[in-house]
């Protein structure tokens, strides 16, 4: 192979060998021949088990398509179901009760209740906003949101409207009332701050007072008597008083308030999985290399902002005086995660010593791993010495005890204490949802995060049970049965098995970063859930989630739901299928569009661009934050309607090459884009778009990684070529 090393049993991209051993390893305790010979042993030690289970998925997928074939014709006996399920080894009995026991958590995962941020790594410039993203500003959020309606129907384009700006800043007093409010007077009525003792004063119009809640104030910065900010606290979560008699807003203000920060993205994700386009060894040294950076604490990225050349950095941390007088700080950053791939892909950075590809995973455990060593030095991002990967993709227990044989492995080649290295099980696969409390306990010493995700999760459902009949449509998913009781019995099995006030309880994104208003109505949902985390869009859009955790006591409302009766799993099993479809002409095509249109508008930037994640306009041009697992459950829906005879192949591809030129239309202003609908035939992202349909039934879960990743490849191969 050209532009490879051979390394003992393995065969490595030169580049990635390269920087793997210049970069990635820099500084480390860990020599380039003690790393390779190790991760050599480990990953043939490994491969053979990874093949394993995929064969097993394939093996029970078959099973469940072969039962539902001869058994789904007249609707499916759930008794009957569940105890093929159980002899086949798909659903497991659940063993005694337990409490997980992972130790070295940061507070951030075990106890602090707030927004998290999920962004492709492979993006410095979104990855530095995550990492910073754990104060946001309160008057720019609201301000430059739907939150407030817009005064008139002619929205703010340039300059400071004064009207707009009261409305903000009557918002946050109020907000500040509720949640940190003043004995006897109103935020609304201060003129002045300033500690006396060990005491926050307020002085009103109406004299001196201070907080009911005297333990709700934190600190300060400046001194005493002219304080540049106050801290407070409530529910675990920081406000930033911002004072500034000169600034734009403090210079109008009785009390020379300039702005509210708020503690936000409390953690974020940084995401080497579904929002990222990584197919080759150029795409994973980008990932790993950000990763690195931002775990040595370096990481920049230089852009053009109103004409200005722009170097952004990670923030540094808020030092200030305590009430007693003393110092200390509050992390300025986000608690950084890494999101691992799942079991199923390979990637072509690295050939085993039978010339097949790397499982994709087991690479990023060891790149992902090393990366983070110097911030075990540091202590920057993670307090207490640990290094934390979300592992997604995983069905059932023996997959999760896989994955905690590979961090063993990769403990073992770095030097790392045993669980170092803690896990996120995202819930987000049918076989890990009803086997949750297993997947958990296979896990007890690491497990610090579970999930819920709609899209993945149903891609799964549909695929899973693509032989019971016609699925319901989309838009009518989440009010299916099964829906809730897989929402409510992650949260059930979570707090059951001890995760409360040690591990996270996530639940999934808002999609719609520019409908903040509908936001803050709905996604307080998600911490009255007994959600200690939930996703968001945007810093802007963890700013303003923060609120809901202010409002709402996660850990009290934890205790609360702990003693509710568990969602069954025989209600989780119960298949979304239409017993009597019906849908008339204009139902079929609209829901043909609508998910053509999303597969088309992502898969078109992916292939051809390589963009893993974006704002891509709906059917109704509203923007929506799209990665993968959007793909895996349209895709697999318009699968199943051709499937069962719903829709035909042909009317579903007059439907894709309509939606393509919608789609072409929606891009105009993008100048590296390629339109679709000019040669159906030469777009590799419109043929790439319909393998996914077309092909649905054959992918293995009905993931889209490979076709993507076949695609992409074909699509960069062809670049190359021209140039």
């Amino acid at each position: 192979m050209s532009n490879f090393t051979n390394c003992g049993n393995l065969t490595v991209n030169t580049d990635l060998y390269n920087f793997v051993n210049d970069e990635l390893l820099k500084g480390s305790s860990i020599s380039t021949d003690h790393f390779w010979a190790g991760f050599d042993k480990a990953v043939h030690a490994l491969a053979p088990r990874n093949r394993e289970l995929l064969a097993i998925r394939r093996t029970m997928q078959d099973q469940i398509d072969n039962w539902l074939k001869d058994n789904a014709r007249n609707g499916i006996d759930q008794n009957a179901y569940e105890r093929f399920l159980k002899d086949i080894g798909y659903l497991l009995d659940e063993g005694p009760d337990f409490q997980v026991t992972t130790e070295n958590v940061d507070a951030e995962i075990a106890q602090v209740a707030g927004p998290q941020l999920v962004v492709p790594i492979t993006n410095a410039r979104y990855a530095l906003n995550a990492a910073n993203a754990r104060f946001g500003s309160l008057y720019d959020a609201l301000y430059g949101t739907d939150v407030i309606p817009q005064a008139s129907a002619k929205a703010q384009t340039s300059g400071y409207d004064v009207a707009r700006g009261k409305q903000v800043i009557a918002y946050v007093r109020k907000t500040l009332d509720a949640v940190t409010p003043l004995a006897n007077a109103s935020w609304t009525d201060v003129t002045n701050l300033a500690i006396v003792g060990d005491t926050l004063e307020v002085k009103c119009e109406s004299g001196k007072t201070t907080l009911v809640d005297t333990s709700k104030f934190t600190g300060y910065t400046g001194t005493s008597a002219d304080p540049r900010s106050i801290i407070l606290n409530n529910n675990g979560l920081h406000l930033q008083i911002m004072i500034d008699r000169g600034g734009a807003i403090g210079k109008d203000d009785p009390a020379g308030i300039n702005d509210v920060r708020a503690e936000a993205a409390i953690s974020s994700i940084m995401d080497c999985e579904d929002s990222i386009a990584a197919v080759d060894a150029t795409d994973k040294i980008l990932a790993y290399y950000n990763w690195n950076q931002l775990m040595r604490g370096t990481l920049q990225d230089n852009f053009e902002k109103a004409g200005k050349m722009v170097t952004r950095r990670l923030v540094d941390d808020i030092i200030y005086a305590t009430p007693d007088g003393g110092e200390t700080k509050l992390h300025g950053r986000a608690l950084m995660l890494v999101r691992n791939v799942g079991h199923l892909m390979t990637n072509p950075a690295i050939h085993l010593t039978d010339g097949s590809e790397i499982p994709e995973g087991i690479m990023d455990a060891f790149m992902t791993v090393a990366g983070a060593l110097p911030d075990l030095q540091r202590r920057a991002n993670s307090a207490n010495g640990s290094i934390y990967i979300v592992k997604p993709k995983m069905h059932g227990p023996d997959e999760v005890r896989f994955a905690t044989e590979i961090f063993a492995a990769v403990e073992d080649v770095l030097g790392l204490d045993t669980n170092t290295i803690k896990m996120g099980i995202m819930d987000e696969e049918r076989r890990t949802t009803i086997n949750l409390k297993e997947c958990i306990r296979v896990a007890s010493e690491r497990v610090v995060f579970i999930n819920t995700g709609f899209l993945d999760r149903t891609g799964d459902e549909i695929h899973t049970s693509m032989e019971a009949g016609a699925m319901i449509r989309k838009g009518d998913m989440k009010n299916a049965a099964w829906i809730t009781a897989y929402e409510n019995r992650n949260v059930d099995v979570g707090l059951a098995c001890g995760l409360g006030g040690r591990a996270q309880i996530g639940k999934g994104m808002w999609a719609m970063p520019d409908r903040m208003a509908d936001m803050m109505e709905q996604k307080i949902s998600h911490p009255l859930s007994g959600a200690n985390c939930a996703w968001v869009p945007s810093p802007t859009a963890a700013t303003l989630h923060a609120l809901h955790y202010h409002t709402v006591n996660v850990r009290d409302q934890q205790k609360k739901l702990s003693t509710r009766t568990p969602a069954s799993r025989s209600e989780i099993l119960s298949v979304p299928i239409s017993s009597r479809p019906n849908w008339s002409d204009d139902d079929i095509r609209q829901e043909l569009r609508n998910n053509a249109q999303g597969i088309l508008g992502y898969v078109v930037r992916w292939v051809d661009q390589g963009v893993g994640c974006s704002k891509v306009p709906d059917i109704h041009d509203v923007g929506l934050m799209e990665d993968r697992a959007t793909l895996r459950i349209s895709s697999q829906h318009i699968a199943n309607w051709i499937h069962h005879g719903v829709c035909s192949q042909q009317r579903a591809m007059e439907v894709m090459k309509e939606m393509a030129a919608v789609v072409d239309r929606q891009n105009e202003g993008d100048p590296r884009y390629r339109p679709m609908a000019d040669d159906f035939d030469a777009s590799i992202a419109f043929q790439a778009a319909c393998d996914l349909v077309f092909d649905g039934r054959a992918q293995p879960s009905g993931y889209t990684e490979p076709v993507l990743h076949r695609r992409r490849l074909e699509r960069k191969a062809l670049v190359a070529n021209a140039s």
